[in-house]
């Protein structure tokens, strides 16, 4: 893919302010340049604005943070929001606990494909060592090294295993992998034209799956994953969960199966809160 490409960054955050701050240092550090960044908030408090405010003010960043007031989970809301505000045609979802490593725009961008969703991999950190990275971690690169991870007792195998892979290995392991190339709002790349062809997020959806059920639908619509989980990578901080619950995790369960059963490629409940005539699945 061209070098040329604008990507459109999106990182969805609710109240992690501190972690919020660590991934922003790792934007501020990537060798590709040619991305702005979109911060989809579900409605954070004063302290996660401040963060924002100050890096606009203070990196050379080009932020929008898109905010709706909390009235509970409604992620899908406000990340359907940001692919309807985002400016370029390729749009990467992250999150506000995943810090990228230095390559991981470049390696989106070197990938992209049309017909294709790239789903990428990461490294999921435990408490302790998410609360030690600081800013010089993040910009030596160091806390993506296994050695360094190792010294602070961090043994996951198949995490370092992403860590470690050269790009030619990489793509070795993501061939003979058995994991899914499934859409991952932590670290997935799109073209935005495909989102709006399916009308984006399912907005009934809580936590439990709503990236994978719009991947679902994507699929549908001949738009495939490609895997690429050894290949781009960042680093998962630990955090608590309080917003998981049986009843959502139920009701996505019935709703993702219905798209696999219909093959649907539209949610009326998603961008356009309605089904356009030439809309069919």
């Amino acid at each position: 893919m061209s070098k040329e490409l604008s990507v459109t960054v999106v990182i969805a955050t609710y109240n992690m302010p501190h972690w919020l701050e660590k991934v922003l240092w790792g934007y501020e550090h990537q060798t590709y340049r040619n991305f702005d960044i979109i911060i989809a908030d579900d409605g954070s408090g004063e302290e996660t604005r401040a963060v924002v405010d100050r890096f606009k003010k203070d990196s050379d960043l080009s932020i929008t943070h898109l905010w709706h007031e909390d009235k509970g989970y409604r992620r899908q809301t406000i990340l359907n929001k940001a692919i309807e505000a985002a400016r370029s045609e390729y749009i990467l979802f992250t999150d506000g606990d995943c810090i990228p490593r230095e390559d991981f725009i470049a390696t989106h961008v070197a990938l992209a494909e049309r017909g294709h969703f790239l789903s990428g991999g990461y490294c999921k950190l435990p408490m302790g060592i998410s609360e030690g990275i600081d800013k010089d971690d993040i910009f030596s690169g160091q806390c993506f090294s296994p050695e360094w991870l190792k010294e602070r007792d961090f043994h996951g195998r198949s995490q370092l295993r992403k860590l470690s892979a050269s790009p030619q290995w990489g793509r070795f392991l993501d061939f003979v992998t058995p994991a899914n190339a499934s859409f991952n709002n932590c670290n997935t790349s799109v073209w935005k034209e495909d989102l709006l062809a399916v009308n984006g997020y399912d907005e009934r959806m809580q936590y439990g799956g709503p990236d994978r059920e719009l991947g679902e639908r994507l699929e549908n619509k001949g738009i495939r994953g490609k895997q690429i989980r050894h290949r781009a990578i960042c680093i998962h901080l630990d955090h608590a969960r309080g917003y998981k619950t049986k009843e959502s995790l139920e009701r996505n369960l019935r709703i993702r199966k219905d798209t696999r059963r219909k093959k649907l490629t539209w949610t009326d409940h998603g961008i356009a809160q309605k089904v356009p005539s030439e809309a069919g699945n």
